[in-house]
């Protein structure tokens, strides 16, 4: 194999890996100069691969879709075989590291032919495990686009509609994506919240990568799980109430944590926390952890503020008496 084809074949390979590289980077990695990466790229773009490029300072190269499938030899069966069972892996949760399953899938569909994509979609929504669940529909393209600008560091934009209807426009900085309870949650820094949000998969659309790159804010494996189970949780329950604790609401972020998200200051003095569950029991689980000390009043409606009173009104009885046969 010539230089020239083994440096080409090493291009394809970094670009296939990154989203985006600049040109500099793409020279650096080569240890050619940049002249010689465009003449490398006209010669991918000779064999049939779409490689973007841009100018300027942000500039540089990307590999587009709608190409040959990459050099592995593969059969268009085979590759379909290939696209469709990482769709189902990732969907349906098949195998640990989500991730990793959706940056595969993305790096092969980037490369499929368009009439190749058609076929993969169609045989992956008649194709469906037993004994299985299917959460809400997300499209495979988009959960691939963010997995790319996860491992990439990239900012993007989407549009994104929430469980009230509400239709906004949101540029992030994406961390992660998890699977949970049969949906896709995306956590990311908000730019214009300047907070940490997490989005349902399923409920955005028009991702555009912004071609802007980030250094990742430090987060735990465990920091991460606990977004998520907020996310899980910010859904309308059975049993609603407002609880208005006489807590600022600095004050009250600093002992809830990231469970103070929808919490609202009522004042100077005092914040607005939603809290419910299933049933009453849960909501006076959550009720419980406003802290030791710190008044509070709540519009439990009923009858679950009934159900509530009687069953706290045995604990009191019960912590009254001790049980049958304790000595005293």
């Amino acid at each position: 194999m010539s230089d020239t084809t083994s440096r080409a074949l090493s291009l394809l390979n970094l670009l296939q890996t990154h989203r985006h590289w600049a040109g500099s980077e793409l020279a650096a990695r080569l240890g050619v100069t940049e002249r010689t990466v465009r003449r490398d790229v006209e010669r991918l773009r000779e064999l049939g691969y779409r490689i973007e490029s841009v100018p300027g300072v942000a500039g540089g190269y990307r590999l587009e879709a709608g190409s040959a499938v990459p050099p592995l030899l593969l059969t268009d069966e085979e590759a379909v075989a290939m696209a469709i069972g990482l769709r189902i892996a990732a969907s349906q949760r098949l195998v640990s590291g989500p991730e990793t399953t959706l940056t595969a899938l993305a790096k092969l569909e980037q490369v499929l032919p368009a009439p190749l994509r058609r076929r993969v979609t169609a045989l992956a929504e008649a194709v469906q495990p037993a004994g299985l669940q299917a959460g809400a529909a997300v499209s495979s393209e988009v959960l691939g686009e963010l997995a790319l600008a996860c491992r990439d560091h990239e900012r993007v934009r989407f549009t994104y509609t929430s469980a009230a209807g509400e239709v906004t426009r949101r540029r992030v900085e994406p961390h992660a994506l998890s699977p949970a309870d049969r949906h896709w949650y995306l956590l990311c820094w908000d730019l214009e919240r300047d907070d940490w949000r997490t989005f349902r998969v399923d409920r955005l659309e028009n991702v555009e990568h912004l071609r802007v790159t980030f250094e990742p804010r430090p987060l735990t494996a465990e920091e991460i799980e606990d977004f998520v189970l907020v996310a899980r949780s910010w859904t309308r329950q059975p049993v609603e109430a407002d609880a208005v604790m006489q807590l600022p609401l600095a004050t009250m972020k600093e002992h809830f944590g990231i469970w103070a998200q929808g919490a609202t200051a009522e004042g100077d003095s005092h914040t607005r926390w939603p809290v419910g569950g299933a049933d009453f029991r849960e909501t006076m689980y959550g009720l419980s952890w406003i802290p030791a000390g710190v008044d509070y009043t709540t519009d439990l409606a009923e009858p679950a503020r009934s159900e509530l009173r009687e069953a706290l009104e045995r604990m009191l009885r019960s912590l009254d008496a001790p049980p049958p046969g304790t000595a005293t």
